[in-house]
């Protein structure tokens, strides 16, 4: 016989519906991640600009051992922009991708004194047209700077939403459609910091064992 669940206060048998597994997962991170923090070490839009970028296929950790290294030469586009682009590449090779990365660093520090007044700019038309600044990453700028409802979608994301079977997974943007279509607007720029945090310590690509994740084992 199967065990009743809980849904707000209502005892139910059988297989949670969508709905409901929307509501146990946003009440489960709630409850696991209250307050959660932004994972990359920055002080204004300029750094977390710049960490946004390094993070792509790499890891936040990696990327906050990098990053004071390459702010005590230039936390400002003023000052990045008088780098060398070799030199930036040297500093931020770990975080892979270097050569490329240094190039769209550099040159998105002269589009922002050129054309922003040497500001982030704060819309998706303008963050995308910025070299090496993808909607991932305009989103995760709109939601935590700006703190505009946005629901970036990273490999965790991606993960967690086809695993519980909030989505058909077939790629990022589906994934970001269909995340905005279940989850309240007014929670997506925490939502997207708490499933990161979940999908690292509960719930990981690969030795997961769906018995013991606090979600997995119950939807």
């Amino acid at each position: 016989m199967e065990s009743p669940r809980s849904t707000r206060g209502l005892f139910i048998f059988g297989p949670m519906k969508k709905k409901e597994r929307v509501e146990f997962i946003i009440q489960t991170l709630e409850k696991l991640y209250p307050n959660p923090a932004i994972p990359l070490d920055h002080k204004d839009a300029y750094t977390m600009l710049i960490s946004v970028l390094l993070s792509a296929q790499c890891t936040d950790k990696r990327v906050n051992l990098v990053t004071p290294f390459l702010f005590e030469k230039a936390d400002t586009p003023k000052k990045m922009v008088k780098l060398d682009v070799k030199d930036i590449e040297d500093i931020i090779r770990p975080c892979g991708l270097s050569p490329a990365k240094s190039k769209a660093i550099h040159r998105l520090s002269e589009i922002l004194l050129e054309k922003h007044q040497g500001e982030v700019p704060n819309t998706y038309e303008d963050l995308e047209h910025l070299p090496g600044v993808g909607h991932k990453t305009a989103s995760v700028i709109m939601a935590q700077v700006f703190e505009v409802p946005a629901f970036p979608v990273d490999t965790h994301i991606h993960r967690l939403m086809q695993r519980w079977k909030l989505t058909n997974g077939k790629n990022v943007e589906q994934t970001e459609h269909d995340a905005k279509r279940l989850f309240p607007e007014e929670l997506w720029n925490k939502l997207h910091l708490q499933i990161i945090y979940f999908g690292r310590e509960y719930c990981p690509a690969r030795r997961h064992d769906e018995n013991t994740c606090p979600i997995c084992s119950k939807i």
